[in-house]
């Protein structure tokens, strides 16, 4: 019989008389069937993303050299896509896309070397003044000696120096001039031959992939492209605004405080904090409490007018990542690789979000567009 007096359908049991796996997996909860599911693959997940920061982390130089070539490329496009427009041949219009970036940041550091070299000397000499003032006010306000303080210091100089070592130095710096040789090199092939080398990959996507291989890229090259160049509006807004604030109130080093504060600005939420941090403690070194607090006031202001109202108009909505996970990406990123993966997650993560919403909405626009299948006809009568 298929089923016993009561009408059920016996348990089917493995050896011994115990439940087989199948009968004892549809016997728990749904809830808890849910949680394992779920849990099963957030751990593959995890595991699959750490194996590849691992991997970014052995190739570290080649990683941040492709990293940082996406993103200059994403940035330069609509300048090469001008010269094209203008019938220049490909070669020459990624060479001047090129020779324009390098021109910025050659004139920059000129720019700032000339008008800063002299402050410092000065400065040296108030940092000192103000690092006395400062162990004076931490001596007396707080229970701490000078000795206690003292070893305090040089504990965080060990931890974060880890003594000096001319060989890692040596090869840091060679690391560091290898990557930037590399990111350049890759910097004009793929403004040269970018869109060529895409067309290679969509041709030999087959079938009804190619179509959504061609829109989740689109769309991730569209989120990096705003991404860049919307990202170096607010650094630049920020730098100008906070720069001005510290010419208006003599602070020295006013223009490399500036600039700390343009390059923090591509590292969201963390990198203003610490560029703004940066200047206040300069500006309490050098001018006192009072101009210090006027700096932070001027930091704050700048940063709620560029967070609350520059960066919702210009990101607008094709950077869609919550505050908090921003904070919690570039916290892995900083963890993962330090700078440079700080730098580089919050753009991976805004494509990777980009590409993943760009394929579920494709999908659900087939699976809307599909035609039902027709009822089958009655059965003919005999």
């Amino acid at each position: 019989m298929d089923e016993d007096g009561a009408g059920r359908t016996p348990e089917v049991t493995a050896a011994g008389g115990r439940p087989a796996p199948r009968q004892a997996w549809a016997a728990l909860p749904w809830l808890v069937r849910t949680a394992v599911v779920w849990s099963a693959c957030l751990v593959v997940v995890v595991f699959a993303l750490y194996l590849l920061g691992r991997v970014a982390v052995l190739l570290a130089p080649l990683a941040i050299a492709v990293a940082v070539t996406l993103f200059l490329t994403a940035l330069l496009d609509p300048v090469l896509l001008g010269l094209r427009r203008l019938r220049v041949p490909p070669a020459l219009a990624a060479l001047l896309s090129l020779l324009l970036l390098l021109g910025v940041l050659v004139g920059v550091g000129v720019l700032v070397w000339n008008l800063t070299a002299a402050q410092f000397s000065e400065l040296s000499e108030e940092l000192g003044e103000g690092v006395q003032r400062s162990r004076d006010f931490v001596t007396s306000t707080l229970p701490v000696s000078d000795a206690q303080l003292d070893k305090l210091i040089q504990q965080v100089r060990s931890g974060v120096g880890g003594g000096f070592d001319p060989v890692g130095k040596a090869r840091t710096v060679a690391e560091v001039a290898g990557s930037a040789l590399l990111a350049l090199v890759l910097l004009f092939f793929l403004l040269k031959d970018g869109r060529t080398m895409w067309q290679w990959v969509l041709r030999r996507t087959t079938g009804p992939n190619r179509e959504l291989t061609a829109e989740a890229g689109r769309a991730g090259w569209q989120t990096l492209g705003a991404y860049s160049r919307g990202t170096m509006i607010i650094a630049a807004i920020d730098a100008i605004g906070i720069g001005l604030s510290l010419v208006l109130l003599r602070v020295p080093l006013a223009l490399p405080l500036a600039l700390i504060t343009f390059f923090g600005g591509f590292v969201p939420i963390i990198g203003a904090t610490v560029a703004g941090t940066v200047a206040v403690l300069v500006a309490l070194a050098a001018k006192g409490p009072t101009t210090a607090l006027l700096v932070l006031v001027a930091v704050i202001a700048v940063q709620q007018i560029e967070g609350n109202l520059l960066e919702p108009l210009i990101m607008k909505r094709q950077v869609q990542l919550h505050p908090a996970v921003i904070l919690v990406v570039v916290t892995a990123g900083t963890l993962i690789a330090g700078v440079a993966g700080a730098f580089v997650s919050v753009p991976i993560a805004a494509v990777a979000y980009r590409v993943v919403d760009t394929v579920q909405h494709h999908r659900e626009r087939i699976a809307t567009t599909r035609p039902s299948p027709r009822p089958s006809p009655p059965p003919t009568p005999a």
